[in-house]
C-alpha cells in the first residue's frame, strides 16, 4: 500500500463518519473535482486502505440490548486449542468481536444479548461449555459515551 497523502487521510476521515456521503459532497469537502475524487476513493479501495462499508445498527434493534466485553483465559496454550475456540466463536452469533490479545488472557469478546438471562445462558452453557476455556471475566457496558466502531 502506497503512503496516503493528506487529501487522502481527509477522505478517509470523512468516509469513516459518513460512509453513504455523494461524491460530489465529498469532493467538494476535500477541494477536488468529482471525478478526481471518485478516481481518489478508488485508489484507497484498490488499495486496501477502504476495506468495505457498513451499516452501524443500533443493536436495541436486533433484540440485544445487553453488551459485554468479555476476557478469555485458555487451559493449554497450543495451536489447536485457539484454533478451536476461534472456530467456536465464529460460529457463535452472540460474539460479534473476537480479539486475540496479549496479557495474562488469550481472548477479548464483545458480546451482544438480548438481556442478563440471555448472557448468563451464553456464558453457562456456550463459553463455558468450552474444553479449553480456563477463565472468564465479563465486564458488563453500562453505558458507552463514546463509541467510533464502524
Amino acid at each position: 500500500m502506497r503512503e496516503i497523502d493528506q487529501i487522502g487521510a481527509r477522505i478517509l476521515h470523512i468516509l469513516s463518519r459518513e460512509g453513504r456521503i455523494a461524491n460530489t459532497e465529498l469532493a467538494d469537502r476535500v477541494g477536488l473535482s468529482p471525478s478526481a475524487c471518485l478516481r481518489r476513493v478508488q485508489e484507497l479501495e484498490r488499495s486496501g486502505a477502504i476495506r468495505g462499508y457498513r451499516t452501524v445498527i443500533d443493536p436495541a434493534a436486533r433484540g440485544a440490548g445487553f453488551l459485554a466485553y468479555v476476557t478469555v483465559g485458555l487451559a493449554e496454550h497450543t495451536k489447536a486449542a485457539q484454533t478451536d475456540f476461534e472456530r467456536a466463536m465464529a460460529r457463535t452469533p452472540e460474539v460479534r468481536e473476537c480479539h486475540n490479545i496479549t496479557g495474562n488472557v488469550e481472548y477479548l469478546l464483545r458480546v451482544e444479548c438480548a438481556d442478563m438471562a440471555a448472557y448468563k445462558a451464553f456464558h453457562t452453557d456456550r463459553l463455558g461449555a468450552l474444553p479449553h476455556v480456563r477463565q472468564i471475566t465479563s465486564h458488563i457496558v453500562m453505558g458507552s459515551p463514546k463509541d467510533e466502531r464502524a
